[in-house]
């Protein structure tokens, strides 16, 4: 089968079908959102997300989206909580269901439990008639214009729609919480903010082998060592009296200025007051003072005895 319109011009279609949906979509958010939200901020128990197919994958992002952001909350098939997985649901608990015809057989059959159960449920479909909806403490309405699937079938713009309400409602329990950098740092300690905003130098910076040289070292012993320390500095003295250092731009800057290696002393070449940086300087603070400084390495210890524990390099991770 030939295709005749240009894929770009398909997927530009896509794009404005969704945006169009999303903007149907928000002029639908009303007081019950404000509601629902309230509901979950002033909750004691859990949030749990259930779903099945397409919903449920949609509901699986929105339950991590909203634990990884300060509530807690995870997801839970509606098959699975139907055959034994229920156990898991405290009475505490705010249910949401999430099913766009709101008629979902998997999802039905789990309301006379929550009922029974006395959860707080909120529904997320996109009809406010169907048994979802009547059934649900708060309901929160998806329903679209069109699905950008060509054959109105494939969830597309549904699916979308669902996954931005799950976003608004996690944003706005983040506003209502004060949710900070440093919060989400904690539930994200293997990622590149937690790391800036927990790790502190002392954790990341090396310690063993370092390239030490005497104040007398010659010009090759400079050249050796630097190589040898991998760090593209050496460090003149000892760990407990740091002299100076000279960096790799030390050298070129030296050689510049006289090219006579054989009249080069560690005195000519080297900083005589590199920056100290303390052990437990969070990660975040050291990387941004070392961009302001425009420098990629830095002495770990006390600028004042002298004293060094290690290097941070900015790039080493």
């Amino acid at each position: 089968m030939l295709l005749h319109t240009p894929m770009k011009d398909i997927a530009k279609k896509v794009f404005e079908v969704e945006i169009e949906s999303l903007q149907h979509v928000a002029a639908l958010i009303d007081e019950g959102f404000d509601a629902a939200a309230k509901a979950i901020l002033n909750s004691k128990g859990k949030l749990i997300v259930i779903g099945i197919g397409k919903s449920g994958l949609i509901g699986r992002k929105i339950a991590a989206t909203l634990a990884s952001t300060g509530t807690p909350s995870f997801y839970l098939h509606s098959a699975e909580a139907f055959h034994g997985d229920l156990g898991m649901v405290g009475s505490d608990d705010i249910v949401i269901l999430i099913s766009y015809s709101g008629e979902t057989d998997e999802v039905l059959k789990l309301i006379p439990f929550l009922k029974w159960n006395s959860n707080t449920i909120i529904g997320i479909t996109g009809n406010p008639e169907s048994t979802v909806a009547k059934n649900s403490d708060y309901h929160l309405n998806v329903g679209i214009i069109n699905e950008a699937c060509p054959l109105k079938l494939a969830p597309t713009s549904s699916t979308t729609a669902t996954l931005v309400m799950g976003d608004a409602l996690a944003v706005a329990l983040m506003e209502a919480r004060g949710f900070q950098e440093e919060d989400f740092a904690r539930f994200h300690p293997g990622g590149s903010l937690g790391r800036k905003l927990l790790v502190k130098v002392k954790d990341l910076m090396r310690t063993e082998a370092l390239p030490f040289i005497d104040n007398q070292a010659a010009f090759t012993e400079v050249l050796l060592q630097m190589s040898k320390g991998r760090l593209g500095m050496v460090i003149i003295g000892d760990a407990g009296n740091v002299e100076g250092i000279i960096t790799d731009g030390d050298l070129r800057r030296a050689l510049l200025r006289n090219p006579d290696t054989s009249q080069l002393t560690i005195t000519d070449m080297m900083t005589h007051s590199p920056i100290f940086l303390n052990s437990d300087e969070l990660i975040n603070r050291a990387e941004q003072l070392m961009i302001d400084k425009k420098i990629t390495t830095v002495l770990v210890g006390d600028a004042t005895t002298r004293k060094l524990e290690g290097v941070y390099q900015i790039y080493n991770q």
